[in-house]
């Protein structure tokens, strides 16, 4: 038995050591937007910045705002309202008063169609930009976004530029939840392979994607993702498989939402997600959840109770991991002292996946924006 265990935690202390040094040097190498000087105008080409909403007039307004007061010279903002039941039409149709705001309703989803996608592909359609920016409708971007954006896409010719965002995080326990959140993303994800070309890592983040209106219509549009929830980050792994250059770069401030209020809130929010990341396919879910809490819950959970070897390993185990998330928690602009919560996030993020596999199972499908989608449906749909 205690050899077991000196190989278990042997094999989690390397494990833990090699994803901390491609941490650190990958993401030393995603740019930050504040290093790129930004625009002039006469080099500005034309920008349309695309959302659908349903039911946001609680958020629209704050972040139509910024949408609109942004430093760009020649930009359009297309809005989609999605069968809205609340003010959201109302506030849309008033907002038009800015010449440069154009909106598109849509009184019935077709079949085949997620409201989201179908939204976006909506908004496209009533766009003219040369480049495209898909984003939400609660973010809020900085006057100088697009000028940045624009001019690091053009620097390393990248066709299509998506940016890790600023997640408003008030309490506590959103803390500790969104900081093993940003964690897991770049052990998962790991951006800083995305601008390879012969890597076939790629990524995609709903508060703030940029592509080129070319590229976009090259890698089949909205229309390849009809039924996939998660469509963010499938827009990106459509535009790597058709060859077009896709690139990261850090906004942090200046894209920034508050997600989901609580803990609670955050859980049940991503409820639709967790298992549509796993293409519905259930053993694969079952394999992450197992990983999940050997990886990042069992090193502190035996702590206490290994002895000699193993317990030096799994020391440095969990050493490694403390490292990793204050990293991360100084990188998104909380205190270190959150990494000493790693399995607590870890426990939240497995409570997540699980619950959106039960849930999901249960169901037989999901419901997003007020209509249920059957699970056979959305396993076919799986980009």
């Amino acid at each position: 038995m205690q050899l077991f265990w000196i190989v278990l935690t042997a094999l989690l202390a390397l494990y833990w050591i090699l994803s901390a040094i491609d941490t650190a040097i990958g993401s030393a190498k995603i740019p930050a937007l504040e290093s790129v000087a930004p625009l002039e105008d006469s080099q500005c080409p034309t920008v349309s910045i695309l959302f659908t909403a349903r039911d946001e007039a609680e958020k629209l307004p704050a972040a139509l705002e910024t949408f609109l007061a942004l430093d760009y010279p020649r930009l359009e903002v297309v809005a989609v309202d999605d069968r809205s039941e609340d003010a959201t039409p109302q506030i849309l149709g008033a907002a038009q008063r800015d010449s440069r705001l154009k909106f598109v309703r849509v009184n019935e989803l077709p079949a085949g169609w997620l409201g989201k996608p179908h939204g976006l592909q909506k908004a496209f359609e009533n766009s003219s930009g040369e480049w495209l920016v898909f984003t939400d409708a609660d973010v809020h971007f900085s006057r100088d976004l697009l000028r940045r954006s624009v001019a690091l896409a053009q620097k390393e010719r990248w066709d299509h530029l998506t940016l890790l965002s600023s997640v408003e995080m008030h309490s506590p326990g959103e803390k500790i939840t969104m900081t093993f959140f940003a964690m897991g993303f770049l052990m998962g994800v790991r951006p800083w392979r995305v601008h390879d070309p012969q890597s076939k890592g790629y990524a995609g983040v709903g508060a703030f994607q940029m592509i080129r209106r070319s590229a976009y219509e090259v890698m089949g549009e909205h229309r390849r993702l009809a039924m996939e929830v998660v469509d963010d980050m499938k827009l990106g792994k459509l535009v790597k498989e058709a060859g077009i250059r896709s690139g990261v770069a850090k906004a942090w401030d200046r894209v920034r939402v508050r997600w989901h209020a609580g803990v609670g809130n955050i859980v049940r929010g991503t409820t639709k997600n967790f298992f549509a990341a796993a293409g519905y396919n259930l053993g694969l879910a079952i394999f992450q959840l197992g990983m999940l809490l050997l990886v990042c819950v069992l090193p502190w959970v035996a702590l206490p109770f290994l002895r000699g070897w193993a317990l030096v390993l799994d020391a440095i185990a969990v050493g490694m991991t403390i490292a990793m998330e204050a990293g991360v928690a100084i990188e998104v602009g909380i205190s270190p002292v959150y990494a000493l919560t790693e399995p607590v996030g870890a426990l939240v993020f497995s409570w997540m996946l699980a619950r959106s596999v039960i849930v999901t199972l249960w169901s037989g499908g999901i419901t997003w924006r007020g209509t249920f989608y059957p699970l056979e449906d959305l396993r076919r749909g799986v980009v």
